[in-house]
């Protein structure tokens, strides 16, 4: 029997790392924002809000001040300090850490403590993209002398507390009651969620089986799109559903020998029926993005400022052609490989990508692995070409540095497909040293110009937000971002036999 409060949600694949200033999959991002919380808050049109920090300010453009809430507490009781955020910084910056994040703070210099509730950070030169890294998903305070291991069993501060994690099964997190935020208000005859399963079930049709049976409760963009319209139809299902942030992207190592030449990734490109996927495998319900920036971000450059590529298979053919690439007897021009998770949808999308590439000349071999295996190899960069998506860090034009920047390469950062352009690095370095947003914008605008010609990775689309739940889970909002946060104010209306 599950009891009032407890619900089962099901993940794809178990959290990398739980503790913030390591994860940076989905899955440690999403179930890792319940459990710490961030300096600031993103909002519904991505501009960051007062958090942890109640203000701040900029005496000079490379010194921030952050004044903190007073009376946070830990998990353990500990009260959350100025210490502390001073420590989870250092931490990112020192080299403690093996973490990818820390490349989003590469310009610090120096962290301060002026009193018990005053954070000040040096930075070696303005960055302006420093705020959004210290936002909600991306980054989480810790207790000071947090080491390696403490994502194994995480203290944050936020709404839910750690209780326990086994691999490739579960991670379960229980209501904080003292949480500084205070607490949602509840219908009459309903619970509050207090006690949360996240339920690893790396399978899509055993997900579908598991919500139709009600031996799950909810899953977030888990279940390919076909199988939510069969749920939907089901009298114990319903679906919430909204435009998402979150962008599906292809990765080219553009130091492999096939791919260094951007007339192959173009003719990649120009193979790919992008519409016919999303129709296909989306139903619909998917935007096409020509950019990582979601749809009307204040930098996002317009389709009018960037090279598109759509689907067109004799540009495709004639660009290999160019490259050197003829057709053989059999017709095939190039081989490539393309690694993937065993995520279903993907795996999927993969499927079709083949027959696509096909009538190009291209063949494409499909490797799928279960995440952990798929991560490492495209953090060490053991690929040709992989497909994931931007989660949550695209929602700041910061991600153009973090996924191209020469400096980031991993493990510094997340630019896994080597790609380097020194006009990229200096438009990146004065965009984010400028406070002048139609300075910034005009940079950005020029570096996805440049990027949508040299192509080092492929914008896909955008896919909508599907919770699918039983009518046992009510008051769910999905977020644009995709992130766990709509498990705040969720409801439940009862208990379930188990």
């Amino acid at each position: 029997m599950r009891g009032p409060g407890s619900v089962v949600m099901i993940i794809e694949s178990s959290p990398n790392n739980l503790d913030l200033r390591q994860g940076t999959d989905a899955q440690s991002e999403r179930v890792g924002g319940l459990i710490f919380d961030a300096l600031v808050k993103k909002d519904e049109h991505y501009e960051l809000q007062p958090w942890l920090a109640t203000s701040w300010e900029q005496p000079d453009a490379s010194t921030w001040v952050f004044h903190l809430h007073d009376g946070v507490r830990f998990h353990d009781g500990r009260p959350l300090e100025a210490e502390d955020v001073a420590y989870t910084i250092r931490s990112l910056i020192d080299g403690s850490l093996a973490s990818a994040k820390g490349g989003s703070f590469i310009a610090v210099d120096k962290v301060e403590v002026r009193d018990r509730l005053t954070v000040v950070v040096h930075t070696k030169h303005p960055d302006a993209g420093l705020l959004f890294n210290m936002s909600d998903g991306l980054f989480g305070v810790v207790p000071r002398g947090s080491g390696r291991d403490f994502g194994l069993h995480p203290i944050g501060s936020g709404p839910f507390r750690f209780v326990s994690a086994v691999q490739d099964k579960e991670v379960i997190v229980e209501r904080n009651h003292d949480y500084w935020a205070g607490m949602p208000e509840v219908l009459t005859g309903a619970h509050r969620v207090e006690r949360i399963t996240f339920q690893v079930v790396p399978d899509t049709i055993t997900s579908a089986l598991e919500l139709e049976k009600g031996s799950a409760d909810l899953a977030s963009n888990v279940v390919t799109l076909d199988m939510v319209h069969t749920l939907e139809m089901k009298r114990n299902i319903e679906v919430a559903s909204g435009p998402g942030s979150p962008v599906v992207y292809f990765t080219f190592n553009v130091t492999d020998p096939l791919l260094r030449d951007k007339r192959v990734r173009q003719a990649v490109a120009s193979a790919i029926d992008r519409q016919a996927i999303v129709e296909a495998i989306w139903r619909g319900q998917a935007r096409l993005a020509n950019t990582l920036l979601p749809v009307g971000h204040w930098a996002a450059a317009n389709d009018a400022q960037m090279a598109l590529y759509p689907h067109n298979v004799s540009r495709a053919q004639r660009l290999l052609d160019e490259a050197g690439f003829p057709a053989g007897k059999d017709g095939v021009r190039i081989r490539l490989t393309m690694k993937t998770s065993t995520d279903e949808s993907t795996r999927l999308m993969a499927a079709v990508l083949q027959q696509q590439l096909r009538t190009a000349g291209i063949r494409l071999d499909i490797r799928s692995a279960e995440f952990g295996t798929f991560y490492a190899d495209v953090t060490k960069g053991a690929f040709q070409i992989y497909a994931l998506r931007w989660i949550g860090s695209n929602e700041d034009p910061d991600i153009f540095r973090y996924a191209y920047g020469t400096g980031s390469f991993p493990p510094k950062g997340g630019n896994r497909g080597r790609y380097s352009n020194p006009r990229v690095d200096a438009l990146l370095a004065e965009a984010a040293a400028s406070e002048d947003r139609a300075v910034r914008r005009a940079d950005y605008v020029e570096v996805q110009r440049i990027l949508a010609d040299e192509l080092p990775s492929i914008p896909m689309w955008y896919p909508n937000n599907e919770v699918v739940h039983t009518l046992r889970i009510t008051n769910v909002r999905p977020r644009a971002s995709g992130n766990f946060d709509f498990l705040r104010e969720a409801e439940v209306t009862g208990d379930v036999a188990r």
